[in-house]
């Protein structure tokens, strides 16, 4: 199966199971999706692919439903549920490469077959792993401050402009920040140029998907009352 047509489908389910946790949990479940989703796109952003001609890294559909879920926090809890949410997913990120770096501390036994594949993966988490925390930190209390601002500016109207614009500022903030830290020295410079471009892209054309999503989830808070009691 191509790439062009994996990706697309990777988001469709991806954005359709953030609105199922909702749907099932509440903002617990969006919790929990934050926390997956920040653990597995910074092991998936170690994978390089080709999409549309382009070279760009993986990860950046489900660290995109990041934002998505913050949005539909903040538009339907408020300024401090979203934070929250942010730092949920720094204690999980911080959490996970603690914890595997010390499980490489184990000494595999002689018939163990796995352990130089999670040292390719984890050794290389912990640059992986700062780059995202400073990036996510930065660029997700952005967004919540910028989500906030243009609320207030549009008196709750106009979703869309406000969902799209706050992501869309605070990737291109998250992308510089994480490939500078993450990718300087590790790939010649027009590599790394061309994938900081290409993320980016990728970057917008999530943000540009999820807008039907958070519209979706203001549906299903009204539907089921999930909203704040």
């Amino acid at each position: 199966m191509p790439n062009e047509l994996i990706w697309p489908l990777m988001a469709l389910l991806d954005f359709a199971a953030l609105l199922v946790a909702y749907r099932l949990f509440g903002k617990e479940g969006l919790y929990a999706c934050i926390a997956i989703s920040i653990i597995l796109c910074n092991i998936q952003v170690l994978k390089i692919v080709e999409i549309f001609g382009f070279t760009a890294t993986l990860g950046n559909i489900l660290y995109g439903s990041i934002f998505l879920a913050t949005d539909i926090l903040n538009e339907l809890y408020g300024k401090k549920s979203a934070r929250k949410g942010v730092w949920i997913g720094f204690y999980a990120l911080l959490f996970t490469t603690v914890i595997m770096q010390l499980a490489l501390l184990f000494k595999p036994a002689g018939d163990d077959f796995i352990d130089p594949s999670l040292r390719q993966i984890f050794d290389f988490l912990p640059r992986v792993a700062l780059a995202s925390i400073i990036a996510y930190i930065v660029s997700q209390h952005h967004d919540v401050w910028l989500f906030n601002i243009l609320k207030d500016k549009f008196q709750g109207r106009n979703l869309w402009i406000r969902n799209n614009l706050s992501t869309m500022v605070s990737q291109l903030i998250d992308t510089i920040i994480f490939c500078l830290i993450a990718f300087w020295g590790v790939f010649p410079t027009y590599v790394f140029i061309e994938i900081i471009v290409t993320t980016y892209l990728f970057k917008l054309i999530v943000a540009i998907t999820d807008t039907p999503f958070i519209y979706l989830a203001k549906y299903i808070s009204r539907r089921y009352s999930l909203g704040p009691k």
